[in-house]
């Protein structure tokens, strides 16, 4: 009787436990970890100038999947708080980029130019999805890989996998592939210079035009003077503004795939953080911003890119990797010789 008496009086509680809502897991420990992440990528930067910050960042990331003291609060508790990072701060970020880059800069370039971008653009992403498929790759792999190569590194990637609903996995392998091929692009191009027989401008225009990220070109470029930076940041911002048509092609593409999509559930032609990548660059082409507001955006972009690239650097799994690492490995640097040699062909042509 009396153990019957007990689940009498214990089926209330269990029924109301079981219906009572579920507490989202805390998103702190995640954010927390993040911030160290890019407290140390930037100690790295300050150490090693070569090394830009957001590499730093998306190394970090994946060490601390690795490390047995760390792996278990990566995949654990702090996974809310990094997942929040690698999506919604990587937003922030990419509509801060757009401070970056102002029109007449992209018209002071010459159509010749911008043209040469464009080819370059095309050519490297199609040619890598083509050679993706090819190999075999999984899910969203040859698409995203072909973005960061193509467009501005992590950050395009970011932005294509959000319109996707790319998985976790595919995000941060892709990012992990570009964010290694642009670092030993710092290392490999200044020494290609001289044989390949380019001035600086056109050896800025090169890296510019086949550099992944924005931070990876400087480092690069800057190795050929003050004239090579000018213009490859110049260049690698045109590539940067091609980020929002290849996002809305990306919307179109899932919407025509999408069975009977629900009303109102169709993701947007124009999603949120590419319409205010484009309002900041409308507001950096009218010149009202002070040079220190510029500066000061600039700075809160890389530490949201750093928080954003930390957490998907940490989603990394060697596992995964393993399965498809020669394939992903061998399109990476297919990849990287796709748009290095299409970008010097329209460096000559356009000289």
């Amino acid at each position: 009787m009396a153990l019957l008496g007990d689940r009498t009086r214990t089926a209330p509680a269990a029924a109301a436990a079981a219906s009572a809502p579920s507490r989202k897991p805390s998103r702190l420990p995640g954010l927390a970890l993040a911030a160290l992440g890019v407290a140390a990528a930037s100690a790295v930067h300050l150490l090693v100038p070569a090394v830009p910050m957001l590499t730093a960042a998306v190394v970090l990331g994946i060490a601390a999947a690795q490390l047995p003291g760390l792996r278990g609060l990566v995949r654990g508790a702090a996974r809310p708080g990094l997942t929040l990072a690698g999506k919604r701060l990587m937003r922030l970020g990419i509509v801060l980029l757009g401070l970056k880059l102002a029109l007449s800069d992209v018209l002071g370039l010459g159509w010749a130019t911008v043209a040469m971008v464009v080819c370059v653009v095309v050519a490297t992403f199609f040619g890598t999805v083509w050679l993706g498929r090819r190999l075999g790759l999984r899910g969203d792999q040859p698409v995203l890989v072909a973005t960061g190569y193509s467009i501005c590194g992590a950050s395009a990637i970011g932005a294509v996998s959000e319109v996707r609903g790319s998985d976790e996995e595919d995000v941060a392998t892709s990012v992990a592939l570009v964010t290694l091929c642009g670092t030993l692009a710092i290392a490999v191009l200044p020494l290609l210079q001289a044989p390949l027989g380019l001035d600086a401008g056109e050896f800025g225009r090169w890296v510019g035009a086949g550099v992944h990220d924005v931070g990876q070109v400087v480092a690069t470029a800057q190795t050929g003077g003050p004239d090579a930076l000018g213009q490859a940041v110049l260049v690698k911002l045109l590539r940067v503004l091609m980020l929002a048509p290849l996002v809305a092609a990306m919307v179109l593409t899932v919407r025509s795939r999408a069975a009977a999509p629900v009303a109102g559930k169709r993701p947007p032609l124009v999603p949120l953080f590419v319409a205010g990548f484009l309002v900041m660059v409308a507001v950096r082409t009218t010149g009202w911003l002070p040079g220190a507001a510029l500066d000061g955006a600039a700075r809160a972009q890389e530490i949201l890119l750093a928080a954003a690239l930390f957490g998907l650097g940490s989603a990394v799994r060697f596992t995964a990797l393993t399965r498809t690492g020669l394939r992903v490995a061998v399109l990476g640097l297919c990849s990287w010789g796709v748009v290095a040699g299409v970008s010097y062909a329209g460096v000559l042509l356009t000289a």
